[in-house]
């Protein structure tokens, strides 16, 4: 048996090959739209790809059905709830994919999305099952929350209750030495705790993880059902996309570099955004404005998806070699109207021809940020999730989530000074850009975030 994991930290995502090297017979699961290692490693393993199986409609990433159907002729496979544009394989609860020896068992998985399933992976038919594969209903650490694509017509509470008995009368039947292998890690907006171990066990997951600790169904359900990360918007768009017949991904794409000029008409364009992927500290230095720190050392896609809409052209200011890689991470959640890029020099300098429109970003550190909350004299604002909130807020700070931030900047005050932070720095970066794109001017991002905020007010 072939059971390769592909796994992206941009979008906490986890892929699987899963291949018979008797028979050559391969699948591919809840795969990502840049499908060149799934056909590298399946041609050096000597296996043909002839299933594609998504454990659900993902709404984080656009998934590589599509590609795969084109690339390959398999046929695609969803859960039996499942209804999309294209044909798809219905799979039943129960059901099994020969694929030769290697024995794939379908188990009906609902809560997270009605149609979830899992996949019980065997070496051969007869023996003890060697991995389970989760897709969103159990991660490690945590569970799927349940609203983020609803199916028909039940409620978030009647999807958590759904993972409620797909936890306790499928998933933790299973043998305590079943290795579980879901589709995200940590960071993922698809749960709250997710662990950043890529591979566990059913045994492990019942002694560690706190969503699957014996308790009643409704203390499971207000669980669930509360602290939940924001939901990008885009997150709709994809898991319409997902249903739907749409274009293909050009795996060989390559995006064009651009002229100081033709940069300077995307900054005057409303119709186009510009994206910064150099780093917090490069960005403050110097920057052109209008445009949006993205910083590509963290999670650039998903974070891409809150300040660019899906299909919305994309111009990427990025260091040497990085605008590539930057654009196809984007293109993951179906963004791919990435125009062009703009380098900048090995010192960051920009073109003199643009020299203009070059701003420094102004931050403001814990201490002056003290001062000023003292004197009254700013509005602070709190781009954390809610989760994160339950670990400690500075007093007086307004909370809007990242994810939300473009949709209520009409419940901004606008009579003073503006502060961002987030936990460390990343993401108040990204906000207080994209209010300053948005035409706010005297925004700022605290140095450090709450965390080095707490270092200095919270006693160890």
């Amino acid at each position: 048996m072939i059971l390769e994991q592909y796994y992206i930290e941009c979008l906490s995502h986890a892929s699987y090959l899963i291949g018979d090297e008797s028979t050559g017979h391969a699948v591919v699961v809840d795969p990502r739209r840049d499908i060149t290692d799934y056909l590298d490693d399946a041609r050096e393993h000597g296996l043909t790809i002839e299933g594609v199986i998504n454990t659900h409609f993902h709404a984080d990433f656009v998934s590589g059905h599509l590609e795969l159907l084109e690339a390959t002729g398999a046929w695609i496979g969803f859960g039996k709830a499942a209804d999309a544009d294209y044909p798809i394989r219905r799979l039943a609860h129960g059901e099994h994919i020969s694929l030769g020896e290697v024995d794939l068992e379908v188990l009906s998985t609902p809560g997270h999305t009605w149609e979830s399933i899992s996949l019980l992976v065997r070496e051969h038919p007869d023996a003890t099952p060697t991995a389970v594969l989760t897709g969103d209903s159990l991660f490690i650490g945590d569970v799927g929350r349940p609203d983020l694509v609803n199916l028909g017509d039940g409620s978030n509470t009647d999807l958590a209750r759904a993972m409620f008995r797909t936890l306790h009368r499928t998933l933790l039947a299973l043998p305590d030495s079943v290795t579980v292998m879901p589709a995200h890690g940590a960071g993922s907006s698809c749960g709250k705790n997710l662990s950043a171990e890529l591979t566990s066990t059913i045994g492990e997951q019942r002694r560690t993880n706190p969503s699957v600790q014996p308790m009643s169904e409704d203390a499971f359900v207000a669980l669930i059902t509360d602290g939940q990360p924001a939901v990008p918007a885009y997150f709709s768009v994809d898991a319409a996309l997902n249903k739907a017949t749409h274009a293909v991904l050009d795996q060989d794409r390559h995006i064009p570099a651009m002229t100081p000029e033709q940069v300077r008409h995307a900054l005057s364009s409303p119709d186009i955004r510009v994206v910064d992927a150099r780093s917090v500290d490069d960005f403050a230095a110097g920057h052109l404005a209008e445009s949006v720190n993205v910083g590509f050392d963290g999670r650039f896609a998903e974070t891409g998806g809150m300040v660019a809409e899906v299909g919305q052209q994309i111009v990427l200011i990025s260091y040497p070699g990085e605008e590539q890689e930057a654009a196809m991470r984007l293109a993951r959640i179906g963004s791919d109207n990435t125009i062009g890029y703009l380098n900048t020099t090995t010192d960051c300098t920009f073109p003199a021809e643009l020299a203009d429109l070059v701003r420094t970003a102004a931050r403001t550190t814990v201490s002056e940020l003290d001062k000023l909350l003292a004197d009254d004299a700013i509005t602070l604002i709190d781009i954390r999730n809610p989760g994160e909130r339950d670990f400690g807020v500075i007093p007086g700070a307004l909370p809007i989530p990242l994810a939300q931030l473009t949709a209520r900047l009409g419940e901004l005050p606008t009579g003073k000074p503006i502060v961002v932070h987030c936990a460390g720095g990343w993401r108040s970066s990204v906000g207080a850009s994209l209010l300053r794109a948005h035409g706010l001017d005297r925004v700022s991002d605290l140095v450090g975030g709450y965390n080095d905020w707490a270092d200095q007010h919270i006693p160890t």
